[in-house]
């Protein structure tokens, strides 16, 4: 089902997509997941989970259009909701670049609105290559397993942009599972600790890699794609310095 010429009620699925139309056009986003945490003040209808929504309180909301990435959400909501008769529009998003193109796609097809301000100052917050010599990293997302982020993942290119190269961007498997021997045996030059989907932090993380500089940063800031996206282009290379 295509979306509307006219767009003015908009679920969105995905905490980043939340976050990028409640800045962008706030009259028009009725209902959002349990997960969708910014901004701080979002007042819509609740939806339950990215993995396990809540189809009948999502149609009851009337979209015009429901927003969903293919990595966050599943195949069998996203069809169900189209067979409801609902247009949903699914982003797929594994680079800086495929996050500012299919923005710009969502804001003009799906949303029906202008690019926003905020997307085009992220663009060029970006476009300053790193400088400095490369290191390497293993970025831990899970414990008890140990848990991490593999190949072709937004997490993994943001780092690449900021000079600092993931040791299993080669995985076959997107997040695998690696037991902490091999993690600490490969010795990179830096371990990134997010603050979620797990949330480590100074007493929860660093000391499974002693001997290895360890930097404790914003999940939000490296693996969601949104307004955020300006902050993280200053705020991350201080963390990971």
């Amino acid at each position: 089902m295509e979306v509307a010429q006219t767009v003015r009620r908009i679920v969105s699925l995905v905490p980043s997509l939340t976050e990028s139309v409640a800045a962008t056009v706030p009259e028009a986003l009725v209902g959002a997941t349990d997960w969708c945490t910014h901004p701080a003040d979002l007042d819509v209808a609740r939806v339950r989970g990215t993995k396990n929504p809540d189809l009948d309180a999502v149609l009851r909301l009337r979209p015009d259009v429901v927003l969903a990435n293919a990595e966050e959400n599943r195949a069998p909501d996203v069809e169900a909701l189209r067979e409801a008769g609902v247009a949903v529009w699914v982003t797929r998003i594994e680079t800086l670049e495929q996050a500012f193109a299919s923005l710009e796609r969502m804001f003009a097809h799906a949303c029906r609105t202008d690019r926003p301000d905020w997307l085009a100052e992220a663009r060029q917050a970006w476009g300053v290559p790193a400088d400095g010599p490369r290191r390497t990293a293993i970025v831990p997302i899970w414990r008890r397993p140990w848990m991490v982020v593999g190949r072709d993942t937004f997490t993994g290119d943001v780092l690449r942009h900021l000079g600092v190269d993931n040791l299993y961007a080669a995985h076959p498997d997107r997040y695998p599972k690696i037991p902490l021997p091999e993690l600490t045996g490969n010795h990179p030059d830096l371990v990134v600790l997010p603050d979620e989907p797990y949330a480590f932090s100074a007493d929860d993380g660093p000391e499974a890699f002693p001997g290895l500089d360890c930097a404790l940063v914003s999940g939000r800031l490296l693996t969601w794609y949104g307004p955020s996206l300006t902050e993280a282009a200053t705020a991350l290379p201080r963390a990971l310095a």
